[in-house]
C-alpha cells in the first residue's frame, strides 16, 4: 500500500466503529470479564498492517483486535469470540485477550511480554521457512521491563531474525505512570541490544507509516531486527470502566464506590501519619489527573485524519464512514443472532 490517507483512512475508522459496537455490547452485558480496547492506537496499526505481506505473522498484545481487522479477519467471528459463542475465532473459548488466526500467521495473549518471545519464534520460522516475510510484535511500554521480551529482543538480534518490535508506549502501565516504574529511555534500551529503533508519534498514521516503511525496508533487505517506540494514548484508559476515567466520567458512582472509602480510610484511627496520608491522596488525585490527558481529542488519531481528509472531499469522507457504518451493523446483527455460548 502506498501513502494513500484514504485507505488508511478506511482501515482506522473501520476498528474504532466496530470497537464502539463492542463497548456498547459489553455496557449491556453482552460481553463477560474485562474488555481492553485499541482506541488511539489505530494509526500505529494502520500504518504497519497495512504494508504487511503475504506471509508475514504477526504477534499480538492483549489489544490485537485492530491489527486482527485490518489484517482482513472476519469482524463476525471476532465479535462472537468476545460474546463466548462457538463461530467465534476461536470457538468462543478465547475472549479478546486470547486469539488465534492462523490462516494469518496471528496469535494474540493476555500474557504480558509474551508477543516477544512469540514474534522471534515467528522470525525464526520466517528465516527457515519463508524467505523475504516478517513477524511483527505488538506491546506496551510495561512489557519493556518483562525478562522474555528482552530475551527475545536479545535473540532476534543474535540470530538475525526478520522480527518488527514495535512498543505502543501511552505513558501509562494499567493505573501506574510509566515515569514511576520504567527506568531509563526505551530506545536507548532497544540500542543497547543492537536492534535499529526508531520512534514515532503515533497519532499520526502517515509519519507512523513512513517510519515503518523504513523499517520493514531495513528488515527485509537482511539487516537485522528493528523497533519501533510509538507514542499513542488509550481513550478508553486500560480498560473499559478504567477508575481513573470514571472519577470524572461516573463522578456519583465513583464518589460511592471508590471516593467515599478513600475518605474513610483518610480518618481512620492508627495506621500511617497525617503526612503519609496527605501525600498518598494528593498522588492519586494527580494520577486521577494526568489520566485524563488519555481523553485528549488532540491526540487521537482518528480526529486528526479525519481532518486532514475532511480538507480534500468531504462528501467522499461522508460516504466512505456511511459504508463502514452499514458494515459493522451488519456484523453486529450477524453475531447477535448467532446461537449459544461456549460452554
Amino acid at each position: 500500500m502506498s501513502h494513500d490517507l484514504w485507505s488508511l483512512y478506511d482501515l482506522m475508522y473501520r476498528s474504532r466503529i466496530f470497537e464502539e459496537a463492542v463497548r456498547k455490547i459489553w455496557k449491556d452485558g453482552g460481553i463477560s470479564g474485562e474488555m481492553h480496547l485499541a482506541m488511539g492506537e489505530e494509526a500505529i496499526a494502520a500504518g504497519i498492517v497495512s504494508q504487511l505481506i503475504e506471509g508475514d505473522a504477526m504477534a499480538l498484545d492483549h489489544r490485537g483486535t485492530a491489527p486482527l481487522l485490518m489484517r482482513g479477519v472476519d469482524p463476525a467471528h471476532l465479535l462472537c469470540e468476545f460474546m463466548g459463542k462457538p463461530d467465534g475465532l476461536g470457538g468462543g473459548m478465547g475472549g479478546h485477550m486470547h486469539l488465534f488466526a492462523p490462516d494469518k500467521i496471528a496469535a494474540s495473549s493476555g500474557i504480558v511480554g509474551s508477543a516477544g518471545p512469540a514474534a522471534t519464534g515467528f522470525g525464526l520460522a520466517a528465516q527457515m521457512l519463508r524467505p523475504g516475510t516478517v513477524s511483527v510484535a505488538f506491546f506496551g511500554e510495561g512489557a519493556t521491563s518483562e525478562g522474555m521480551l528482552m530475551e527475545a529482543m536479545n535473540l532476534a538480534v543474535v540470530w538475525n531474525l526478520p522480527v518488527l518490535f514495535i512498543c505502543k508506549d501511552n505513558d501509562w502501565e494499567i493505573s501506574t505512570p510509566v515515569a514511576t516504574a520504567v527506568g531509563g529511555n526505551l530506545l536507548a534500551r532497544a540500542e543497547a541490544f543492537g536492534l535499529k529503533a526508531f520512534e514515532v508519534d503515533g497519532a499520526d498514521v502517515l509519519e507512523t507509516f513512513s517510519v515503518a516503511e523504513t523499517a520493514l525496508k531495513h528488515i527485509r533487505d537482511g539487516k537485522g531486527p528493528a523497533f519501533i517506540l510509538a507514542h499513542c494514548i488509550h481513550l478508553e484508559g486500560h480498560f473499559l470502566g478504567d477508575p481513573l476515567l470514571d472519577m470524572f466520567r461516573r463522578p456519583f458512582y465513583s464518589f460511592q464506590k471508590r471516593i467515599w472509602p478513600m475518605i474513610k480510610g483518610f480518618f481512620y484511627r492508627g495506621g500511617a501519619p497525617l503526612g503519609e496520608r496527605i501525600a498518598s491522596v494528593r498522588k492519586t488525585l494527580g494520577d486521577v489527573f494526568s489520566a485524563q490527558g488519555q481523553t485528549n481529542r488532540s491526540r487521537d488519531p482518528l480526529v486528526r485524519t479525519r481532518q486532514a481528509l475532511a480538507q480534500k472531499d468531504s462528501k467522499r469522507l461522508a460516504d466512505m464512514e456511511a459504508s463502514i457504518d452499514q458494515d459493522i451493523k451488519r456484523v453486529v446483527t450477524i453475531a447477535l443472532r448467532s446461537e449459544g455460548s461456549a460452554s
